[in-house]
């Protein structure tokens, strides 16, 4: 009898530790839907390669013991093309999706995971948003099975308007943003922002753009000239802000620019030398912050001879790992539940997901366009120019309140 108990008890303690270790030595694949081809294809490439490199060096270590493996589909940044990709990704067997690029992107996938998981119990995917900062997505949009590790447009204005309101130069300004969700909420909380904290601020113009079609801004450049605007302040990424910075160069705009983007691919090269103290970027990392990031993007550099910028890419490793741990499971179902309120330290320091809204909590930097050196040592695209720190808000200040009602399976 004691045999028999003794038996019993152990094999209760196998089973237990093998459950704890349940996760360990499997491959979990993340399928990346983002565009390839295109104006923007050339920061889809980018980015596609940022999540095959961090697969790779958190594949060698990570608290859940696990394997990732990136799986990537091209989506043209057309919300049917995406839906596609996701009906082919689902076909794979792949549970995990990562997206960042258009909030009309994400809206179209949010909508497919939650109708795919209500229909396939068992089956579920969850959703990795690493770029697409449209806060109605944390807020009356919100959903379960998405995960946003970039800061949302809210929370970067609110950092950025912190900056600019002891900016006593500016007077002047003309909103100038691409014609989507993300544009239209640019504007919105610059408008709120400014208001609340530096009333004597004008807003002298404002214009939308379609997004990724135009090639040419020198009209939009005279016309916030003509405004007299002493200041722009965009969300425009990719080719839309590179050739936006590129015409204002050539037609001789000395103002401001205060962006989100000035980092991605393009970006630098259209900035060249011109624009120094001038050209300002929100963001939640900058090139020069050292410590494992900048090995991450030293390694990243002499891969692929291109610059790593997508720090999003990190956070969402780093809490995927560890929420993976936490549950002793790769399922998606208790991956998302270990996840909600999950902190954790990435290379910015202690981030929180958190869970009423499932959007990241973390410091946000604004770094200004200026000569590499010193201190400042990180030139992207081989410009001879960084993009240096010149304030940090942490957590709290950066953090904005949600009106998510999220509904739990």
């Amino acid at each position: 009898m004691k045999f028999a108990i003794k038996m019993l008890a152990g094999a209760a303690l196998v089973a237990m530790l093998g459950s704890a270790q349940a996760q360990k030595g499997e491959t979990v694949k993340i399928a990346w839907i983002d565009p390839l081809t295109g104006l923007m294809g050339p920061v889809g490439t980018n980015q596609m390669r940022s999540w095959q490199y961090m697969a790779e060096e958190f594949s060698k270590s990570n608290p859940a013991g696990v394997k990732f493996e990136i799986v990537p589909f091209d989506n043209k940044l057309s919300p049917a093309e995406s839906a596609n990709a996701l009906k082919a990704a689902i076909d794979q067997g792949v549970r995990y999706v990562a997206q960042g690029n258009g909030s009309s992107v994400l809206a179209a996938l949010v909508d497919g995971i939650a109708k795919h998981n209500e229909r396939n119990p068992g089956k579920e995917i969850m959703l990795l948003n690493y770029a697409a900062v449209d806060p109605d997505f944390t807020n009356s949009k919100c959903n379960y099975w998405h995960f946003r590790f970039d800061a949302d447009t809210s929370m970067k204005m609110e950092a950025m308007s912190s900056f600019m309101k002891d900016q006593k130069d500016i007077h002047k300004v003309y909103l100038l943003n691409q014609n989507y969700s993300h544009g239209h909420q640019v504007a919105k909380f610059a408008k709120d922002t400014l208001a609340r904290k530096r009333p004597d601020i004008q807003i002298v113009g404002e214009d939308l753009h379609p997004l990724a079609q135009v090639r040419d801004f020198a009209p939009y450049i005279a016309k916030i000239k003509a405004a007299g605007a002493d200041a722009v302040i965009t969300g425009n990424w990719g080719s839309d802000l590179a050739l936006l910075i590129k015409a204002a160069r050539e037609g001789g705009y000395d103002g401001k620019f205060f962006t989100y983007y000035t980092g991605v691919t393009g970006t630098p090269t259209a900035l060249g030398n011109t624009g120094e103290g001038k050209v300002y970027q929100v963001a939640y990392a900058h090139y020069n912050m050292g410590g494992q990031i900048g090995k991450w993007m030293e390694g990243f550099k002499a891969k692929f001879k291109d610059d790593f910028y997508t720090g999003a890419i990190a956070h969402a490793f780093a809490g995927l790992s560890e929420a993976m741990a936490k549950a002793k499971s790769t399922d998606p179902v208790k991956v998302a539940a270990a996840f909600e309120g999950l902190r954790y330290k990435s290379f910015s320091g202690e981030v929180e997901m958190r869970k009423n809204d499932h959007q990241l909590q973390q410091p946000l930097f604004v770094s200004v366009w200026q000569k590499a050196g010193g201190k400042y040592p990180y030139s992207p695209e081989n410009t001879g120019m960084t993009l240096a720190p010149v304030a940090e808000y942490p957590n709290y200040v950066s953090s904005t309140p949600t009106s998510c009602q999220m509904k739990r399976p």
